[in-house]
């Protein structure tokens, strides 16, 4: 049994939500209209496989702990590499603002993970064999 509170179990739950909602609002349309140019359509495809597991995360908040720190970590770096550098050099267009707005609402991200438990699971805690033991 894990000690995760229940309240942060379900804010984990709404985080999910909050994610397979806006990602099946905005993105599935743009996969069923007209074709897209080559990385747009990559990208949509991705993005609409990770609504389709928050989804499952509403189910399993802990089990799909890595989609959270995914989405948090993925966004933390654009940020970093991408909107920081434009909005220093003076050359943030209307597309980097408004990603940028995009990835400023995943706060709520770290807000949700239970920190002490992802420390004991992913970092602290023992991983998966590599291999099996001999059976004797």
């Amino acid at each position: 049994m894990n000690d995760v509170s229940l309240f942060r179990m379900n804010l984990l739950r709404a985080v999910y939500l909050l994610i397979g909602v806006g990602l099946a609002v905005n993105v599935w349309p743009q996969l069923a209209g007209a074709p897209v140019e080559l990385m747009q359509g990559v990208v949509n495809c991705m993005l609409a496989v990770v609504g389709l597991l928050a989804f499952v995360g509403v189910r399993h908040p802990l089990r799909m702990l890595p989609l959270l720190l995914w989405e948090m970590l993925w966004k933390a770096l654009w940020v970093l590499l991408v909107a920081l550098p434009a909005w220093r050099a003076g050359t943030m267009d209307e597309g980097i603002a408004a990603t940028l707005f995009a990835c400023a609402v995943g706060i709520v991200v770290p807000l949700a993970l239970p920190w002490s438990y992802v420390w004991r699971r992913y970092v602290a805690g023992a991983g998966e064999p590599w291999r099996r033991h001999a059976v004797q």
